[in-house]
């Protein structure tokens, strides 16, 4: 699976999944979200009160179980973790608010892109200059430190949450909420999205699918094997939107989106600096915290509670556009990120900072 085939092959199943999703009931162009999914996770266990945004989302449940399945059925689950988690945490948070000022996650901008929506165009353009920014910060030095091996049972922990998390969903446990009406009413019969996530679950740790790395990759190696995956869910996600009539060329009137060039440029800006600071985008940070690596379920957590942050302080935005408090939420969180990667890259942080680094 790892030579350029296999993930092209990946790519081509994603991008057949994510259409077929959409004919099951999930909204158009959002077959698959990471940030948009784990958003209604939110909503759906409380963290926030938007009503239109709350469902426990099975194909997040999925990805993380096929992860993990596969990756003890071929002996590469490890347990480790311990590599500066409080700034992963604060860096998921960053991650998700841009991705929900942009609404989408890498993923899903690729998908959008497939569906027609032009404003996608100009996401892609700040996350390729986010990464570019993260990849100066990583020649620099660029560094969250090394992890450690960690018991068993550390790394069981998030997959055994997130299939407790399938029981209350699938028992109808009545402290869960549920969307009666917008994007988060919208959804494939569970037992079809579970399935789905853990398809794809699987092909993703085989190929190590991650658009952010395929786009670092391009710009550090010139190496083009991550990225022809999300050529190819393109590809076939744009040959599926045509076949079943989603396609819809252009910027207005398209669904879960707005026409805000600016925010959706700034706003992926910081998704794509803050998932090369992290080391992959949200999609691969799901399946390395199914694979045991604990200081990527420290970062899907951050995404949790960026999720909550964003829409309990009306930082996400809406079809309408960016919210004032959204704009001025991306100013101050590039100023955090910026402070994170100057001061964890050791040719900028100072002799006297890495002296330090190294007596420890």
């Amino acid at each position: 699976m790892k030579e350029k085939r296999g993930i092209i092959i990946t790519g081509a199943i994603v991008g057949i999944i994510s259409v077929l999703l959409v004919k099951f009931g999930n909204p158009k162009n959002m077959g698959f979200c990471i940030a948009c999914f784990i958003r209604d996770i939110a909503g759906g266990i409380g963290l926030h009160r938007a009503p239109i945004v709350q469902y426990i989302r099975p194909e997040v449940i999925g990805l993380a179980l096929g992860a993990f399945i596969i990756s003890m059925k071929n002996r590469e689950f490890q347990a480790k973790g311990g590599s500066s988690p409080f700034t992963r945490f604060i860096l998921g948070i960053v991650v998700m608010i841009g991705a929900l000022v942009f609404l989408g996650c890498p993923l899903r901008m690729v998908l959008r892109l497939a569906g027609g929506d032009l404003n996608a165009i100009l996401g892609i353009v700040g996350f390729a200059v986010g990464i570019y920014i993260g990849v100066f910060f990583l020649n620099k030095g660029f560094s969250l430190k090394r992890n450690y091996t960690l018991p068993d049972f550390e790394g069981y922990l998030f997959p055994i949450v997130n299939l407790g998390l399938f029981v209350l969903l699938i028992s109808g446990f009545s402290m869960l909420f549920f969307s009666e009406e917008g994007p988060g009413s919208m959804h494939a019969p569970v037992w079809i999205s579970l399935i789905a996530g853990l398809i794809v679950g699987v092909l993703a740790q085989r190929t190590r699918l991650c658009m952010v790395g395929g786009i670092r990759d391009m710009i550090l190696f010139r190496d083009g094997y991550l990225i022809s995956g999300f050529l190819a869910i393109f590809v076939f996600a744009l040959i599926g939107n045509l076949i079943f009539g989603y396609f819809n060329l252009g910027f207005a009137e398209q669904p879960v989106a707005h026409t805000d060039g600016v925010w959706n440029f700034l706003g992926m800006v910081l998704a794509g600096w803050g998932s090369v600071l992290l080391g992959g985008c949200p999609l691969r940070q799901l399946i390395l915290a199914g694979e045991g690596n604990g200081d990527s379920a420290v970062t899907v957590m951050g995404y949790l509670v960026g999720a909550a942050v964003a829409h309990n302080f009306g930082l996400a935005s809406s079809t309408a556009g960016a919210s004032d408090y959204g704009k001025i939420s991306v100013f101050i969180l590039l100023a955090i990120i910026l402070v994170i990667s100057i001061l964890n890259s050791e040719t900028l942080a100072g002799k006297k900072a890495l002296g330090k680094s190294s007596s420890n």
